[in-house]
């Protein structure tokens, strides 16, 4: 990657004329959109196939738990992919650095497609899963922060949240369609078919996402905030150091104030898939339908959260929603317990909390970063929150409910909403 000097003319700059909001606005949610389907497509596959492809010859849930062993790299991948990306993004720009970022991920995806079983190539099977799995990590790492900044810089004044929110509608839209596409195919084949070769079609389908995703964002400039940073030759040479130079609160507390934002999220989706399938036997394409539906949900509360969270503020909107959040944990065992009408119950307000808060987080957590770091900031934020609040997710829940029972798996949640407000509270209604 070359100097920002050499591809953004400071003079140019300065009289660029603003991207247009509905490019702006597409451009930000396609590549999440792509980023997240790749994902969770992933997820997805831990669930229904790789504990039998990659790691057969253990019992089901030991297979299981190594499955989300691998799902859990790409979280530990994330922050370093958020230093690599975030440092040339707070160096060069966010438009080359995002086309980067997505295409690390795309790769990354479209090869797992193409591995060998355990069953062709024994242990290497599971190493090049996770070789790939941290490709996939290091790539969204960069992805998120670029994608919020590409909408928030853009944004005019009192629409942050909003237009914030359009990256965030990536996750439910990428959600739906990986869950979809999965739909789709048990629909027209058998599982004995979808192990042997079906599995691989959403891993493949991605290269037509990369090709649209890279028309959009070859097609944007760069953000207006970005072009004045270079005019005033306001850019830092090593982002990361300032970062934990000058801004180590703002990057601790922002960290924990989007804990409770993983750990809900992964419960309600990957843990409750896993959940539904192998403990409860639920038929695949039910769960499948169920996520899909939780996908909605998801999505309509984001929108909710952009319009709401401009009029009243992002900083007491969180506190409420964080509070609710440590209520609906204390629901967990009786729903899921309630048979199907419990379980839908379960997801239609697990997602549409998910929504709210995941809807404001983005502008959350740029917020206290100076434009000259801030797309390292925001990247590290959001990727050590997913270390600590996604990660292990559905590897603790599923170990929670297996050893301890239901109920502790709503106790993991509180203890995540407590930490939450303590953060919230402590970076101040200033820096939200």
């Amino acid at each position: 990657m070359t100097d920002a000097s050499s591809t953004l003319d400071p003079a140019a700059a300065a009289h660029r004329p603003l991207n247009k909001p509905h490019r702006v606005l597409l451009a930000s949610l396609i590549g999440t959109t792509i980023e997240f389907y790749d994902f969770y497509i992933y997820a997805t596959a831990a669930v229904l196939v790789f504990p039998t492809l990659f790691f057969p010859g253990a019992d089901p849930m030991t297979a299981l738990l190594a499955s989300f062993a691998t799902f859990s790299i790409a979280f530990f991948a994330r922050p370093l992919g958020a230093l690599v990306f975030g440092h040339f993004g707070d160096r060069i720009g966010r438009k080359a650095t995002l086309v980067a970022a997505l295409l690390t991920m795309g790769v990354s995806t479209v090869i797992i497609g193409l591995l060998p079983t355990h069953a062709q190539i024994g242990v290497f099977a599971p190493l090049l899963l996770a070789l790939c799995r941290f490709g996939q990590g290091f790539g969204l790492g960069g992805e998120w922060g670029g994608a919020v900044l590409l909408a928030t810089e853009n944004a005019p004044p009192g629409k942050r949240s909003w237009y914030g929110m359009f990256p965030q509608l990536g996750a439910p839209v990428g959600l739906f369609l990986s869950s979809g596409v999965f739909w789709i195919l048990l629909h027209f084949i058998d599982q004995d078919a979808l192990l042997t070769w079906g599995w691989r079609l959403p891993f493949l389908v991605s290269i037509v996402l990369i090709g649209l995703g890279l028309w959009v964002r070859l097609s944007i400039s760069e953000t207006p905030e970005f072009a004045r940073t270079v005019t005033k030759k306001e850019r830092v040479k090593v982002p990361a150091a300032e970062i934990f130079r000058h801004h180590k609160r703002s990057l601790a507390l922002g960290t924990f104030v989007a804990l409770v934002t993983f750990v809900l999220f992964y419960i309600c989706s990957a843990w409750l898939l896993s959940y539904n399938v192998k403990v409860i036997e639920i038929p695949f394409l039910e769960a499948l339908r169920i996520q899909i539906y939780g996908s909605v949900i998801f999505a309509i509360a984001i929108v909710i959260a952009g319009r709401v969270a401009d009029r009243v503020g992002r900083y007491g909107f969180l506190i409420v929603l964080t509070a609710l959040i440590g209520l609906f944990s204390f629901s967990l065992s009786p729903l899921l317990q309630g048979g199907i009408g419990g379980i839908y119950t379960f997801v239609t307000l697990g997602m549409f909390l998910m929504g709210l808060t995941y809807g404001v987080i983005g502008a959350a957590l740029a917020a206290p970063f100076p434009t000259e770091v801030r797309y390292t900031g925001s990247s590290l934020t959001f990727n050590f929150a997913g270390i600590f609040g996604a990660s292990l997710a559905p590897y603790i829940a599923t170990w929670l409910q297996a050893t301890y029972g239901m109920a502790h798996v709503g106790y993991y949640m509180l203890a995540a909403a407590a930490i939450t407000m303590a953060c919230i509270l402590a970076m101040g209604r200033d820096k939200v």
